[in-house]
């Protein structure tokens, strides 16, 4: 994965975003976060857990994915991000690009905090038909402007939208002299703004996550926003202040529904932050849940505040921050902290009477996949070996297995410290699971180690899995992506062993195992 040098980032990134005479570029905003973040000492680099095809910053703090938005055959990506240390601090969008969702070539910074507040999570359009004023295909970024001054006033007026465009594919980028152009009502956490065009509103649709509801806005021209509708007050997990929705159209067999993504902190099925959704329908105003079935995204312990690039037509390519609230500022990597999931698509599958949501790895995975080797019909009674009859275990592979008659079983991974990473099937419960009670280093948090279920949606006796590697992460897409875990991992040193085990017995059809290379072919 190319990085650009930092010093080169520093230094491109003056002019990567134009204030304009009502945003002044203003780091006296930020002075007392900002202060303590630059002088948080940076640990020694941990270069071993560096993902290869996982996005991840040269340096510094990063969290939630913002502004995915494809144009002229490249992927945007922008992310939150404080270039001035390694924990949360005042927020920056990042910026990164890609051709082909596995390599990404880093990008200076994009927009900045000033006078109005820190540069929050929100969406990216491309504004074909010139709606706004900014220009024809404008790329106009929609963000939550978060003022800290003002939150210590306790007015709870302190977050509201704000737009930026760039009118060259994003390199560089001014804020409208305008912002706010949806200024705060009065609700503590009103935030991340997700908009797309509605064919059948015929306008700008923003979805909004309203501190425990989702709050619907259109607008015709990106500046002028009317309230249509709320929604899920009293539906859904509520552990936490809901944050990052999505709102798009999928189509099953012929007919369209639409899936509202809301992220929730805390509340995970697992502890600490998640990602919810519905299946539903939305007319243009408002959205109606099929059924009020509580349904994840994700249910491992670190897939958070993902949403979908627009612009990508039928197609819906899903990301998420790897990491979770609970330790996302203590994780042992350095010089940067935390990293994208692989992208992903989604689509839609009916069990019994309920709709589901699937996720699996996208396409352009297969571009840094070398030849495979594939192990048939193999029984696992207690358990199998597999070192020597595959190749050594690199930090990115791909693990696909598939059976006719799913029993229990636990894939292990190990090395010569007696660390394990398992990832199983327990048949009793019905659940796939992700262990990694002693998997490596986890006294960094008291909420790390664990072992974490997901239920087993698919109700055939058959099963396959797909799991992709990258040096300290797992992604587990069971059952055509029915069931997906995401999990990190901190070996002290490399896996090296490999085994499957089965107290019942397993037989397992297929086993293939593909070295995921780093360098695109």
């Amino acid at each position: 994965m190319k990085k650009t040098l930092l010093l080169a980032l520093a230094a491109a990134s003056l002019a990567a975003c134009t204030p304009d005479a009502k945003t002044t570029d203003t780091a006296a905003t930020t002075t007392d976060a900002s202060t303590k973040a630059a002088s948080d000492s940076v640990p020694p680099a941990t270069p071993q857990y560096r993902p290869a095809y996982h996005f991840s910053p040269a340096a510094h703090w990063m969290n939630d994915p913002n502004g995915m938005v494809y144009y002229n055959g490249t992927y945007h990506l922008f992310f939150q991000h404080y270039p001035d240390g390694m924990e949360w601090g005042p927020m920056h969008w990042g910026h990164a690009t890609s051709k082909d969702l596995v390599s990404w070539q880093e990008q200076p910074i994009a927009l900045y905090p000033d006078s109005l507040g820190w540069i929050f999570s929100g969406s990216a359009v491309i504004d074909k038909d010139n709606t706004a004023g900014f220009g024809k295909n404008a790329m106009v970024a929609i963000f939550t402007h978060h003022n800290d001054p003002e939150e210590k006033k306790k007015t709870n007026k302190h977050q509201y939208q704000s737009l930026a465009y760039s009118l060259d594919e994003g390199k560089t980028w001014k804020k409208y002299a305008g912002n706010p152009v949806l200024p705060n009502p009065g609700i503590p956490d009103f935030r991340d703004p997700k908009v797309s065009w509605n064919e059948v509103a015929k306008k700008w649709v923003m979805t909004l996550a309203t501190k425990d509801r989702i709050t619907f806005y259109s607008s015709p021209n990106l500046k002028d926003w009317t309230k249509l509708s709320e929604f899920g007050e009293k539906l859904g997990a509520h552990g936490g202040v809901w944050e990052c929705p999505d709102l798009f159209p999928l189509t099953l067999n012929g007919k369209t529904h639409w899936v509202l993504l809301i992220s929730i902190n805390p509340g995970g099925p697992n502890g600490g932050s998640a990602t919810q959704y519905f299946v539903g329908q939305f007319d243009g105003r408002t959205f109606t849940p099929t059924t009020t079935t509580q349904k994840w995204v994700d249910w491992g312990k670190d897939d958070y505040a993902g949403i979908t690039w627009g612009n990508t037509g039928a197609r819906k390519i899903f990301l998420g921050w790897m990491s979770n609230w609970e330790y996302a500022n203590q994780v042992p990597t350095s010089p940067w902290r935390n990293a994208m999931t692989a992208p992903r698509d989604l689509s839609l599958k009916q069990v019994g009477s309920e709709i589901y949501l699937t996720s699996t790895p996208v396409k352009e995975v297969a571009k840094i996949a070398q030849a495979g080797q594939t192990l048939n019909n193999l029984t696992v009674k207690p358990e199998l070996i597999l070192d020597g009859k595959i190749p050594a275990l690199t930090p990115q592979f791909q693990l696909k297995m598939s059976t006719k008659q799913l029993q229990d079983f636990a894939l292990v991974l190990g090395n010569a410290k007696g660390e394990e990473l398992v990832i199983g099937y327990d048949k009793q419960a019905n659940q796939y699971y992700i262990d990694r009670s002693k998997a490596g280093q986890m006294a960094f948090s008291d909420k790390f180690a664990g072992r974490h279920p997901a239920p087993r949606l698919a109700t055939t006796p058959a099963a396959d899995l797909t799991l992709l590697f990258d040096a300290t992460s797992v992604e587990v897409f069971a059952d055509g992506g029915l069931t997906t875990m995401t999990e990190l991992f901190f070996p002290t040193q490399p896996y090296t062993t490999l085994k499957l085990k089965s107290a019942s017995g397993l037989t397992v059809d297929a086993l293939t195992y593909t070295k995921l290379s780093q360098e695109v072919k």
